[in-house]
C-alpha cells in the first residue's frame, strides 16, 4: 500500500469529520509509513507532521506499566505484593481494601476503586503523592481482585509506587526508566518542555457548529500517571517496536528480559462486551480481531484523542492522534486503524449488529446511571434507545478549571444478553453491558470499562 494512498485517506477522512489536524504511523515489514493532514490549532495554525506533539492520554499507562515492570525485573517490585508496601501512608474509604490491594490489581485494574477523582494538586514534586492522599474518599466498585472496572486512581496510585521505589518524581522515573535508555527524545510530560517544540491543542466544537480551543491544554501533574503523556507518532511507533520487540533497546542494551515483556501481553482477566478488549494484560488491552490478537491502548484528553495498537505476531503497529472531538476524533482515529489493519495485513474489525428494538427490553434497561464522576442516561421514546454521559454537576461546581463538554444523547442498540452496543456520536462502536442483582433486577451499567450504579429507573 503506498504511502500516497494512506496520505489520501487521512486527508479524505479528516476533511469529512472536521478534524483539524492528525497524524498517522504505521510500522510494516520493518518500514515506517506516516500520513499526516491539518494544522495543530485553528487560532495559531502550524501543519501538523510526524514529529507534532499530541497529548496522548492514557495511552501514558502503558508507560507506567512498563516503568514498574522494570523495577520488577530489578527486583525493587512485587507485583503480588500489598500496595502499602511501598505506599504505607495509603488511606482508602475502605480500611481492609487499602490493605489487600495489590500492585498487579493496579496494573490491570482490578483493584476495585471507582475511575477516579478530578483534583489538581499542583504543578510541584508532591502533586502525585497530593493526589494519592486525596484518594481517601474515594468510594469502591468491588472487592480487589473480583473485577475489572478501568481506574484513572488507580494508575496515578501505581505512579506512586515508582515515585516511592525510586525516590524519584514520576516524570523523571519514567525518563530513567524508559526515554533514556530507549531513545526518547520527543516525549515529555512538562509543558514547559512541549512549549519550545511544535504541539497540537484539542478542540471542541461549539452549538454553532464552529471548533474552538479547547481549554485547559491538558490536566494537572498530579494525573500524569494515568494520562499526562505528551508525544508523537514517530516516536509512539519507537515505543512500538520497542514491545514488539524482545526487551532490547534499538542501541542493543538490555531494558527488559524478554520474558516479562511478553507476560505483559497475556491475559490477565476477562473483559466482558467490551470494544476496549477481551482481556487485560499488564498495561495492555488484548483483543482478537478477524482471527488475530491485537495489542493496544487508547488515550483522551481535552479536546485530543489517540489510538495505539500492535498486532505482535504480524510484526504490526498503527498510531493514530486527532485533535477535536470527542465526535470528530475519535472517529477519525477508529477509521485510520481500521483502515491500516485493512488495508496492511487484510484484517477487518467489524462491529456486532444490534438486535431489532425490543420495547420490553428498552423500559427494563432505561435508567440514571451514576459513578464517582460521570452520570450516564438511558432513555427510551418506544422506537429506540439513547445514552447520554456527562460530568456530574457537583464535580463541575466542584472544580476551578474548565472540563471537556458533555456528550449529547446517541443511538445505543442491545445485543443478546445484557450487551449493548452504541451506534452513533463520538461513542460509536463502544460495547458494555448491564448488571443484574440476585433477584435479576437492573442495578448497573458498564460503558468502555467503566461501571456507573443504576440510581433512578425512567419510566414512561
Amino acid at each position: 500500500m503506498s504511502h500516497e494512498t494512506a496520505a489520501e485517506f487521512v486527508e479524505a477522512t479528516a476533511t469529512t469529520l472536521g478534524v483539524p489536524g492528525v497524524a498517522v504511523g504505521v510500522w510494516m515489514d520493518g518500514r515506517e509509513v506516516y500520513a499526516c493532514h491539518g494544522v495543530t490549532s485553528v487560532q495559531d495554525p502550524l501543519p501538523v507532521d510526524r514529529d507534532t506533539l499530541f497529548v496522548l492520554g492514557s495511552v501514558t499507562k502503558t508507560y507506567t506499566a512498563t516503568a514498574l515492570m522494570r523495577l520488577v525485573a530489578q527486583g525493587r517490585v512485587d507485583l503480588d505484593a500489598p500496595v502499602r508496601r511501598y505506599v504505607p501512608d495509603l488511606v482508602l474509604a475502605d480500611e481492609r481494601a487499602a490493605a489487600q490491594i495489590t500492585v498487579s490489581n493496579l496494573l490491570n485494574h482490578t483493584a476495585g476503586l471507582d475511575w477516579g477523582i478530578l483534583v489538581d494538586t499542583g504543578e510541584g514534586d508532591d502533586a502525585l503523592a497530593g493526589h494519592v492522599a486525596k484518594m481517601a474518599g474515594l468510594q469502591l466498585i468491588a472487592p480487589p481482585g473480583t473485577r475489572a472496572s478501568y481506574s484513572q486512581s488507580g494508575y496515578n496510585l501505581a505512579g506512586r509506587v515508582v515515585e516511592k521505589v525510586t525516590g524519584l518524581p514520576y516524570e523523571r522515573a519514567v525518563a530513567t526508566l524508559l526515554f533514556e535508555p530507549l531513545g526518547l527524545s520527543n516525549s515529555f510530560f512538562a509543558p514547559g518542555e512541549v512549549m519550545t517544540r511544535r504541539f497540537a491543542v484539542g478542540h471542541e466544537r461549539g452549538e454553532d457548529g464552529t471548533l474552538s480551543v479547547a481549554r485547559p491544554w491538558k490536566h494537572w501533574r498530579g494525573d500524569n500517571p494515568g494520562g499526562g503523556l505528551v508525544s508523537s507518532v514517530a516516536e509512539q511507533l519507537r515505543w512500538a517496536r520497542f514491545h514488539l520487540g524482545d526487551g532490547r533497546a534499538e542501541s542493543g542494551a538490555r531494558v527488559l528480559p524478554a520474558e516479562l515483556l511478553r507476560r505483559m501481553k497475556e491475559p490477565t482477566v476477562a473483559l466482558r462486551a467490551s470494544s476496549l478488549g477481551d482481556a487485560l494484560g499488564i498495561g495492555w488491552f488484548l483483543r482478537e480481531v478477524d482471527g488475530v490478537r491485537t495489542v493496544g491502548h487508547g488515550g483522551s484528553a481535552n479536546g485530543q484523542f489517540a489510538e495505539f495498537l500492535t498486532v505482535p505476531e504480524r510484526g504490526f503497529a498503527v498510531v493514530a492522534v486527532s485533535n477535536a472531538g470527542p465526535d470528530e476524533g475519535l472517529a477519525f482515529n477508529r477509521a485510520a486503524v481500521r483502515w491500516a489493519l485493512a488495508h496492511h495485513l487484510g484484517v477487518v474489525d467489524r462491529d456486532p449488529e444490534p438486535l431489532p428494538h425490543d420495547p420490553v427490553r428498552a423500559r427494563e434497561v432505561a435508567g440514571r446511571y451514576e459513578n464517582d464522576m460521570m452520570a450516564l442516561t438511558i432513555a427510551t421514546d418506544g422506537a429506540g434507545l439513547t445514552i447520554e454521559c456527562g460530568i456530574k454537576p457537583q464535580v463541575r461546581a466542584a472544580m476551578d478549571t474548565e472540563l471537556p463538554p458533555d456528550l449529547p444523547p446517541a443511538a445505543i442498540g442491545l445485543l443478546p444478553g445484557d450487551e449493548y452496543i452504541v451506534t452513533g456520536g463520538g461513542l460509536e462502536g463502544q460495547r458494555g453491558f448491564f448488571t443484574r442483582d440476585a433477584d435479576g433486577a437492573v442495578v448497573g451499567v458498564d460503558l468502555a470499562g467503566r461501571l456507573a450504579a443504576r440510581v433512578a429507573p425512567i419510566r414512561d
